[in-house]
């Protein structure tokens, strides 16, 4: 026989061997002065013998022997016309067995990664799509593995070289160079970076141009957390998340850290803040952590630090492990104390009760609990708007929803890669809300005016929530229990509750305030106030009482107001100084108690 080239010579021997079952290489190969191939040898991949190795002596554990002597081969030669003549052919194979059609598959020479594949493998691993799950998925594409000419390790292998190459400037120079990118693709794209002493990446922090714009719209209130270790070094990944009007997770920028120091939070809250043109949260709540409070007082002093619920139960698990077993009603005390109070004096009255019912006088994690009691029980955060949030749960779900993108095992630039997946699907759940809210008006349960009205203003989740105020409202009581002026004092209790809640409505403005201060804490009117409102035939929610950024029109003409010095001659309202009068005349009868109790002491 007679071949155009020497590779279609080898295709050929090669086509022959897997029809016959055993695998091939390219042995020996003589040329002359200019290069080109004077004959070429292909042999079994079974040819010969390992030589051996004075290393040997130090290898605990071998490779298997796979050559075994054979003299199967086909040699080649140039002719005058440029062709290879074949002028050696052996068939017999010694020393192995030639392996069945259903293996083929598996031995070395007949397997290769085309370039289409290699782009397909390329997408499937860009997807997300774990290798096993790709190899898998490939297969069925083609009716089998046999049929994709190659093998799990062959595509293990080709992912892991691909990935070596993309590292190949180090992670510093790879992600440097990812985040130039992006910047080229998005002008508006921000990123920093904190190197340490060694020119190494520290800390990382990055916002995109939708980021920022989000943080406009819903920036009011930010859920700060590091709890997602996202590699090997276990370095803390940190998330600016907030909420939108459809009561999604929105994400205003991420971070990587290299540790949860004052300095690193320093650093963090102020590029964060110079990324988002100076604005600062109004509220920011985080877990438990004196580094990060530490950081917060020095760089965001005006805004409202709350503490996560959710870390004090867990720590107040670990510190009070033995109060919980012992009392089964520990932890409705406990509970009682962070939501129910609405007035500082009955907060104190149960905490110090809750103290000596269960001998936690002297208990040092509690007393480091009150000492912060601001920061997390509600009776001193009602008048905050904190969103209707009381926990990092969200930047920590986020966190769960990160780890079904990214690894451990994920290098930095594999890290950015896969985010980026993660924050295109949230907002691709947020477009989906947005064509729902825009295409579609949400149906109340009972059809009265002021359903219909927060039908027409609200989104559909928002709708919900209102929907379930308007509903525990009819299932209240409603009692006038003192007037002054244009000030109305009411009594509301909810049914088969044994609290009342206290609302004031001012009929020469048309406002309303309730005691326990959910409209200030979640921009919603409570059932309290609607209740309230129902009584005095108000049908529709007062303009004042619709919070923009829970309507369909949230994103609409959003404008920063301007500092002005005006502000300080901002006038007060009649119900506003009849609140703060009422307020001090609480105030100087506890106090006047307590002097009270400390004389006969």
């Amino acid at each position: 026989m007679e071949f155009d080239s020497e590779e279609t010579a080898y295709k050929f021997y090669n086509e022959y061997a897997r029809a016959a079952g055993f695998s091939i290489r390219k042995h020996t190969v003589h040329r002359d002065i200019k290069g080109r191939i004077i004959d070429r040898t292909f042999c079994c991949a079974c040819q010969g013998h390992r030589q051996k190795d004075k290393r040997n002596a130090n290898v605990k554990s071998h490779r298997p022997e796979t050559r075994k002597g054979c003299h199967a081969m086909m040699r080649i030669t140039s002719c005058f016309d440029g062709k290879y003549k074949v002028v050696k052919f052996v068939t017999d194979h010694s020393g192995h067995d030639v392996v069945s059609p259903s293996k083929t598959h598996m031995l070395r020479s007949h397997r290769s990664i085309s370039v289409a594949q290699a782009l397909q493998a390329n997408d499937i691993d860009s997807s997300g799509i774990t290798p096993k799950a790709g190899f898998a998925l490939m297969a069925k594409q083609v009716g089998g593995r046999e049929n994709v000419g190659f093998i799990f390790e062959d595509y293990k292998n080709y992912l892991r070289s691909k990935r070596t190459v993309e590292m190949k400037t180090g992670d510093t120079g790879g992600v440097l160079e990812y985040l130039q990118q992006k910047q080229l693709d998005d002008p508006n794209f921000f990123y920093a970076i904190q190197v340490d002493a060694d020119d190494l990446i520290a800390n990382i922090l990055w916002v995109d141009a939708q980021m920022m714009a989000d943080y406009a719209y819903f920036g009011d209130v930010v859920c700060f957390d590091t709890t997602y270790r996202k590699n090997k070094e276990g370095r803390p990944f940190a998330l600016f998340v907030g909420v939108n009007h459809h009561k999604q997770t929105v994400v205003f920028g991420a971070a990587l850290l290299y540790d949860e120091t004052t300095s690193t939070f320093t650093w963090l809250f102020d590029t964060f803040a110079r990324a988002m043109s100076g604005k600062q949260p109004k509220t920011i709540l985080t877990d438990q952590d004196a580094a990060m409070a530490k950081a917060l007082a020095l760089k965001w002093p005006k805004t409202s630090h709350r503490l996560c619920i959710w870390h004090i139960y867990q720590n107040a698990a670990i510190h009070l492990s033995g109060i919980f077993s012992n009392f089964a009603s520990f932890s409705k005390d406990f509970s009682s104390c962070i939501y129910d109070y609405e007035e500082e004096e009955e907060f104190l009255h149960a905490w110090y009760e809750m103290l000596e019912k269960y001998g936690l006088q002297t208990n040092e994690w509690m007393e480091r609990l009150f000492k912060i009691r601001e920061k997390w029980a509600l009776v001193y955060g009602r008048q905050i708007f904190c969103a209707d949030l009381m926990t990092t749960q969200r930047s920590e779900s986020m966190n769960s929803v990160l780890k079904r993108y990214v690894s451990y095992k994920h290098n930095l630039l594999q890290f950015f890669h896969h985010f980026d997946r993660l924050i295109e699907d949230r907002r691709y759940q947020e477009l989906k809300a947005d064509l729902r809210t825009s295409h579609s008006t949400p149906v109340a349960s009972f059809s009265v005016e002021i359903m219909k009205h927060a039908a027409s203003v609200y989104t559909h989740e928002v709708f919900e929530l209102f929907q379930d105020e308007v509903r525990k409202a009819y299932d209240s009581r409603v009692e006038l229990c003192g007037e002054s002026g244009e000030i109305f004092e009411y009594k509301v209790t909810p049914f088969k509750k044994h609290y009342q809640h206290t609302v004031w409505y001012d009929s020469s403005e048309g406002k309303v305030s309730c005691s326990c201060k959910k409209f200030e804490f979640a921009g919603i009117l409570c059932s309290h106030a609607l209740k309230v409102l129902s009584a005095r035939n108000i049908v529709k929610i007062p303009d004042i009482y619709i919070k923009k950024r829970w309507t369909k029109k949230a994103k609409k003409n959003v404008v920063e107001p301007q500092s002005s010095g005006l502000g300080l001659c901002k006038k007060i309202n009649y119900l506003e100084w009849y609140l703060v009068l009422k307020y001090l005349k609480r105030r100087l009868l506890y106090w006047t108690m307590m002097i009270m109790r400390l004389t006969k002491l």
